[in-house]
């Protein structure tokens, strides 16, 4: 017959310590990514959190570990804005509004910001929806393209890296001139991409997806 051993009573309180610990590192990861960035030092974090380093490690031993956890709840809907776009029967119209809600959790979200625009290993929600991403924007421009919306010779690469290079002024933009800022320069984008007789053709030749994953790696973290 087992027995009563000393530590059995005390195990529902360390589970509930753990996951209340869990909880607020989440919570003070949050609030500093999205004050300083995904580059944070790992010991304010600890600090905002009241916990010390050696238990934040526990429960997160990388730093892609706990974006992942702060962020997976953000790219999951992400992707489900991207599934309603691609169901839009106006193709830039499905885009615009895509693109809309993106930039909005950009600006909103210095952190977000980080994550959507710049290059970070290990984090496997953010790798799902890069190519998500990716993936709404072939399906949208070939969509428009075929229905004369959208300009015959612009590129998944050409909008992809217009978007990261925006998207990395963004928190500058808002705070030099608003939350809303960045509204200005997107629309001035987006009318680059539409399908007009008398747009000349862009200049050759356009990325290549390695060109633009190399691309997007230099971008960096903003300042």
């Amino acid at each position: 017959m087992r027995t009563t051993g000393p530590n059995d009573a005390t195990a529902p309180a360390r589970r509930r310590d753990a996951r209340r610990n869990r909880e607020l590192l989440i919570e003070a990861a949050h609030e500093v990514f999205t004050e300083q960035g995904l580059h944070a030092p790992i010991d304010v974090i600890a600090r905002r959190a009241g916990i010390g380093n050696a238990t934040l490690y526990r429960h997160f031993p990388t730093r892609a570990a706990l974006v992942d956890a702060v962020f997976r709840d953000l790219l999951t809907g992400t992707m489900t804005a991207g599934e309603r776009a691609r169901l839009a029967d106006d193709a830039l119209a499905g885009l615009t509004g895509y693109l809309h809600t993106v930039f909005a959790g950009l600006a909103a979200d210095r952190g977000t910001n980080d994550l959507m625009t710049t290059h970070l290993d290990g984090v496997d929600s953010l790798q799902a929806v890069h190519a998500h991403n990716r993936r709404t924007v072939e399906i949208l421009l070939s969509r428009g393209r075929e229905q004369g919306t959208i300009r015959a010779d612009v590129t998944p690469e050409d909008v992809l890296f217009a978007l990261a290079a925006l998207g990395r002024t963004v928190p500058s933009l808002t705070a030099a001139a608003g939350a809303d800022a960045w509204l200005r320069p997107l629309a001035l984008l987006l009318d680059g991409l539409r399908g007009t007789p008398a747009a000349p053709p862009l200049p050759s030749p356009a990325l290549t997806p390695a060109q633009l994953d190399k691309a997007l790696q230099g971008l960096g973290p903003g300042s």
